[in-house]
């Protein structure tokens, strides 16, 4: 028989599609089955109106078979198959798609599911055999055909025997290479796992021969049981995907079943969130919110991303164009017919309907989010603590794009509350004179709360927020003002009640001021008579644009980059120690000289902030005891 040339420039065309357009082998198992299914939806539309079919819904399904010692791999289906001039048109042109043609002819086929748009599905076979034949008979005709292909020096059409319509691909494996492994794909445990992965979710049952061990029959009360290897055919995909289900038909031990499975997670998810929409893209979605941060949540190794199905079929593991970065830890699914696939259907052509899809679900994670917060306090808190830290870098980053939307998700722990307050309670706590929405940064609440420049805000009553990680600072320099209300770190000049405060008392120190800074030399910037202090003696304050815990911050992330923050030292004029010192000065310069350089260290120390010589400083305090 004559062999037959493909019809579109084909070696190197074909030889492209192997070797380019997939990127991973184990596709060619999802294209095969896709198109049994597509095959098996075409002579089920058929039949809803034609009862010579002669099978029902339940009847259809798909076969795979391994012969392991002469590498031979078969998937079998009970579609509609290919007549010879359906075998040229499909098979023998690269790029021609029979469910496309099908769907444009059939306007009533709307609702098949048939995702082979293109036609080169089948050619990833290629990837993994040498030789491919497909055995088919055409629904309605009385022959059956053989089309056989070693690749891309052609095919042969032949007639032969087969009793029912349908189509079976024989794919014959490649023989392992150096750095390939072919072999993998005759053993059962691994086309169990790639239906699992890939086509979990056809429609129709995918049963394959498995063999397991069971204890043998007569044997079960036995001491040591004798055991028998049993081959029994098994169902291999579960067929309706969980989220295809009305929500009614699903319990919650499903759900987290399901979310434990897919997504290898041990807890217990905090918000299972279900939405189906349609519209410009129709799609359906099941997300899951955790409860606990993954082990590898702040590592490069993390891939967010959600599950991106086609029709049940999964295009791509990790989509992360559809999640926000500060909605990273948010798991789960969206399967839509509406997405414009590329020729390989690994990937989106339009970029368009995955951000038409995105937007959506991130008005839904932050409803949903904002219920719990109102609904469910505990485990919302429970969450923030987890996952907080994510929502505050989602203010921060691309320039605080994302400040209103995510702003009333923050939490702070508070003078006010042993709890974690929302910036709107601190709100609403607010006396009417306050001013401002006041904070202060530092490496816990205890530390903080024994700040000296926090002491004039807590004196009048007024509510702290206290700043424990290194990127609240900057969520609350992005944010600026909540409310109408702007934000004051307790370090800053004007505190809005200075002037109720001691009075200053700068002009009658200027020399003692001034001594301290000659004697501090470049340590400092500035030396100031300060009107926060009430019963402590001394603090230190940034001025500038850069405070101290980013300074610390900075120091962690890019040491090389040497940004520090200026140093101004408050000393409390009314303080007996830093009196002392006054009285000294003049009289014993030597001894006032120690201790402003103790006020200095100790305001470092009080900061957070290390000292230069501790040895020294602790042999300085010995000095003048």
């Amino acid at each position: 028989m004559a062999k037959k040339q493909f019809k579109s420039e084909s070696k190197r065309l074909l030889d492209l599609m192997i070797n380019s357009i997939y990127t991973h082998k184990e596709i060619f198992l999802r294209e095969l089955i896709s198109n049994a299914s597509d095959a098996i939806d075409k002579l089920c539309f058929i039949s809803l109106t034609d009862d010579k079919v002669g099978l029902n819904r339940e009847d259809f399904k798909i076969n795979i078979t391994v012969d392991k010692e002469n590498r031979v791999m078969k998937i079998e289906d009970n579609g509609i198959g290919m007549d010879k001039e359906d075998l040229d048109k499909n098979l023998g042109t690269i790029a021609s798609s029979g469910s496309y043609r099908f769907k444009q002819e059939n306007e009533q086929a709307d609702d098949v599911d048939i995702i082979g748009q293109f036609g080169v599905g089948f050619y990833s076979a290629f990837m993994v055999s040498d030789k491919v034949e497909v055995y088919t008979k055409k629904y309605g005709a009385d022959t059956g055909y053989k089309w056989t292909s070693s690749g891309a020096d052609g095919y042969t059409i032949k007639e032969a025997d087969k009793d029912s319509a349908g189509t079976i691909v024989t794919l014959h494996i490649k023989e392992d290479a150096e750095n390939e492994n072919y072999s993998e794909f005759l053993e059962q445990y691994r086309i169990s796992e790639l239906v699992k992965k890939y086509s979990d979710y056809i429609r129709y049952p995918i049963i394959m021969d498995m063999t397991h061990s069971k204890v043998k029959e007569g044997t079960e009360n036995d001491e040591k049981p004798e055991y028998e290897s049993v081959t029994e055919p098994e169902t291999l995909n579960s067929m309706i995907p969980i989220w295809q289900r009305p929500k009614k038909d699903v319990s919650d031990e499903e759900y987290e079943k399901f979310y434990h499975d897919k997504f290898m997670a041990f807890d217990k998810p905090a918000k299972i969130i279900t939405t189906s929409v349609e519209g410009v893209v129709t799609y359906k979605a099941l997300l899951y919110i955790p409860s606990k941060t993954p082990f590898d949540f702040y590592t490069k190794e993390y891939k967010k991303g959600l599950q991106l199905y086609s029709s049940g079929v999964l295009i791509m593991e990790n989509c992360e164009e559809l999640l926000p970065e500060h909605f990273r830890f948010v798991k789960g699914v969206v399967d839509s017919q509406d997405f414009s696939l590329n020729i390989s259907r690994e990937v989106l052509q339009h970029d368009h309907q995955l951000k038409t899809v995105a937007k959506t679900l991130e008005k839904k994670i932050k409803n949903e989010l904002t219920s719990m917060l109102k609904k469910d306090r505990e485990t919302y808190e429970n969450f923030f603590g987890e996952f907080g830290r994510g929502l505050k870098y989602g203010i921060v980053s691309d320039y605080g794009m994302h400040k209103d939307a995510l702003k009333d998700l923050l939490m702070f722990y508070s003078s006010n509350s042993e709890n974690l307050t929302t910036l709107s309670e601190y709100i609403d706590r607010m006396p009417e004179e306050q001013k401002y929405i006041y904070f202060a940064t530092g490496e816990s609440v205890a530390a903080i709360s024994k700040l000296p420049q926090a002491e004039v805000v807590l004196s009048k009553g007024y509510e702290l927020l206290y700043c424990t990680q290194d990127i609240d600072e900057f969520t609350l320099q992005t944010l600026a003002e909540y409310n109408g209300k702007q934000f004051k770190s307790v370090d800053s000049d004007d505190l809005g009640i200075e002037s109720e405060q001691t009075e200053d008392n700068a002009e009658e120190n200027t020399e003692a001021l001034k001594f301290v800074r000659d004697t501090l030399g470049d340590k400092v910037s500035e030396v100031i008579a300060s009107k926060k202090l009430v019963s402590h003696p001394v603090c230190m304050t940034a001025k500038g644009g850069i405070s101290f815990e980013m300074e610390k911050y900075f120091s962690a992330v890019q040491p090389e980059a040497g940004m520090k923050a200026q140093r101004c030292l408050e000393l409390n004029m009314n303080h007996s120690a830093v009196k002392t010192m006054v009285d000294l000065i003049g009289k014993d310069d030597e001894k006032a000289k120690k201790y402003a350089e103790i006020f200095y260290n100790q305001a470092l120390l009080i900061a957070g902030l290390p000292i230069e010589n501790p040895s020294e400083y602790a042999d300085l305090v010995s000095s003048i005891m």
